[in-house]
């Protein structure tokens, strides 16, 4: 197959597929295997420029928003230690710009998962009710379209690991294939009343609401807090204080962070994911006696 050159400076792409915002993407030799939408993709980096599979460059710098000015937007940044620290630190990491649906429906199925469990449930899913294709010598597979989850029942998506997330995406799925939820003609709505809509959905509250404005719709304000991003913003930005309400750290977030606050977002959670596993990993273990 041949691979295509394209120009990505600025750019990290082992960070940024790697960085909690999609989990399908497989290492594929030197690169990455993958899909965009319904198109299988090849991508790997070189330096300055990426070589992707045959076709695919105008889908691969959209997807990947090579074209963000990502040095002003890092420029832009409050200038405090732990924002500091977590820019340096995720260099090139870029906000993918993901399909509304799939966005939507990976991060219903994201509650109260860790990442490694989230890619899990993916491939499932995919492997399950989405077409396959060959990139590479690697097999992908497409995340499957609203209406075809539709038609599944909540049995069938149990049995991808959802648990109690199966009822809410398929409810999810069934509203977006029939229309009622207009996911694309909402890109025209304000942030407040997008936020509201996607609320409206099953198995979506205010943190999933803004991953899939940040991810899908392009907020690039959107600033989702789960737990990682609350324990960051408590220890560094308000000291010993003990009672901080939910509200006060969404305030604080969209007065403090500005515009590009998604792009802050990531950062410091991508550096306090990374570090804070650095820190367990170094930790020794404690010996247990083995029974007699």
């Amino acid at each position: 197959m041949t691979l295509k050159e394209i120009e990505a400076a600025d750019f990290n792409l082992a960070l940024t597929l790697d960085s909690g915002q999609v989990f399908h993407w497989e290492p594929s030799g030197t690169g990455y295997a993958g899909m965009i939408a319904d198109r299988a993709v090849y991508v790997e980096q070189r330096s300055e420029h990426l070589l992707v599979s045959g076709g695919a460059g105008i889908a691969v710098r959209k997807y990947l928003a090579l074209d963000h000015p990502l040095r002003e937007i890092c420029a832009g940044f409050p200038d405090d230690p732990a924002l500091n620290a977590a820019r340096d630190y995720c260099r090139g990491l870029r906000i993918i710009r993901q399909p509304l649906w799939e966005c939507l429906a990976t991060f219903i199925t994201s509650s109260m998962k860790q990442v490694a469990h989230i890619r899990q449930i993916s491939r499932a899913l995919r492997e399950r009710f989405g077409a396959s294709a060959t990139v590479y010598g690697s097999h992908v597979y497409a995340f499957p379209s609203a209406a075809r989850l539709a038609g599944a029942n909540q049995k069938q998506l149990r049995d991808c690991a959802l648990g109690y997330r199966a009822k809410n995406l398929l409810l999810t799925a069934r509203l977006v294939s029939s229309g009622e939820a207009a996911l694309e003609g909402w890109r025209q709505l304000p942030d407040g009343e997008l936020r509201a809509r996607l609320c409206e959905l099953p198995g979506v509250g205010p943190k999933v609401a803004n991953c899939v404005m940040l991810f899908a719709y392009e907020r690039l304000r959107a600033f989702p807090i789960d737990v990682w991003i609350e324990r960051v913003l408590k220890e560094k930005y308000f000291g010993r204080k003990r009672k901080i309400t939910p509200q006060k750290l969404r305030d604080f977030c969209d007065n403090y962070f500005g515009e590009h606050g998604g792009y802050a977002q990531q950062y410091l959670f991508h550096h306090a994911r990374r570090t804070m596993a650095r820190k367990r990993n170094a930790k020794p273990t404690r010996q247990v006696p083995v029974s007699q």
